[in-house]
């Protein structure tokens, strides 16, 4: 059985949140007005979901803000090493990088909302 600590629960969390306020405050209302990368986030959220549900061993007995954390920490580990979150994100040529980690902070909303 898969345990956290409360300590490490809350450092997930804390990471998610900044994730979910770079992106969500104005940015995926942004992303939501540009004709298909709705869609596309969509998209990317659906798989993640999937991996987290299906991937994941006992992925039900963990937080899911942690899955969530640890699933964008693997998304950096695995982007080019000079990638970072810009200021402004220019939807229409977001990368796959990009939009992987709006998905996450599409799912982790809700999440955080009802923590």
């Amino acid at each position: 059985m898969f345990r956290r600590s409360r300590r490490a629960q809350s450092e997930a969390h804390a990471q998610v949140t900044g994730l979910t306020d770079r992106l969500t405050a104005a940015g995926l209302a942004a992303a939501a007005a540009v004709p298909g990368v709705a869609a596309q986030i969509d998209q990317h959220a659906a798989a993640v979901r999937d991996i987290l549900t299906h991937g994941v061993s006992d992925a039900h007995e963990v937080p899911s803000v942690v899955l969530l954390a640890g699933y964008a920490e693997g998304v950096l580990d695995g982007a080019d090493p000079h990638w970072t979150l810009p200021e402004q994100i220019d939807w229409p040529h977001a990368d796959w990088t990009m939009l992987r980690l709006a998905a996450v902070a599409q799912l982790a909303t809700p999440d955080l909302v009802n923590d």
